[in-house]
């Protein structure tokens, strides 16, 4: 990574700031536009390695934090971590049994990609989906879901479902993603609720 991004200013920047990757950005960046997380809020990140949003988030709130990944990370005071697949109900239990409530989710995470452009899109979006499913399944009604994504094919449909499970529903793009990049957050707060939820 050094090689590739040592000239970038945001990799830099979280070298000389203690964050672990510059991802951590892009969290700091949503939440000064959105607005979506509050000091009270219990929060799950999703495919959480190697933990920078996880930093990020301990100091956006003072309730509890949990990541998940399939890979396991360096220990972050104060927070939690699962090992494994969160599509799983095994790990979903183990969440649960973590939290009181879970009031926000977010998830950054990227599929490995190969290159190929539009294979490469539709496992992004079906890592999407199943990111909305699990925040759809444990979200508290009022909740908050942030989510990376990339424009393309088969985005629309994703927005939509988004928007059917939540009452305001934003796309932004960051300043901090890299040129060329299609790479957006989706920002969607109020959570209608299982019951509401098409």
């Amino acid at each position: 990574m050094g090689s590739q991004w040592g000239s970038d200013k945001y990799y830099k920047k979280s070298l000389k700031e203690g964050y672990r990757s510059r991802a951590a950005y892009k969290l700091l960046e949503v939440q000064k536009r959105f607005q979506i997380i509050r000091k009270d809020d219990n929060v799950v990140d999703l495919g959480a390695a190697p933990g920078s949003w996880m930093q990020v988030l301990r100091e956006m709130t003072d309730a509890q934090i949990v990541g998940v990944d399939l890979n396991p990370i360096a220990p972050i005071e104060n927070t939690a971590f699962v090992t494994g697949d969160f599509t799983t109900e095994a790990v979903q239990e183990k969440i649960r049994s973590l939290l009181d409530e879970v009031n926000i989710v977010v998830c950054d995470a990227s599929p490995k990609l190969s290159g190929q452009k539009s294979y490469d899109q539709a496992r992004a979006i079906g890592l999407s989906e199943d990111a909305l499913a699990f925040a759809v399944k444990i979200l508290k009604p009022g909740g908050n879901f942030v989510i990376k994504s990339f424009q393309g094919e088969m985005f629309k449909e994703l927005l939509d479902e988004v928007r059917d499970n939540f009452y305001a529903v934003k796309v932004y793009r960051a300043r901090v993603s890299r040129k060329g990049s299609t790479e957006v957050y989706i920002v969607a707060k109020n959570f209608r609720g299982r019951n509401n939820s098409s």
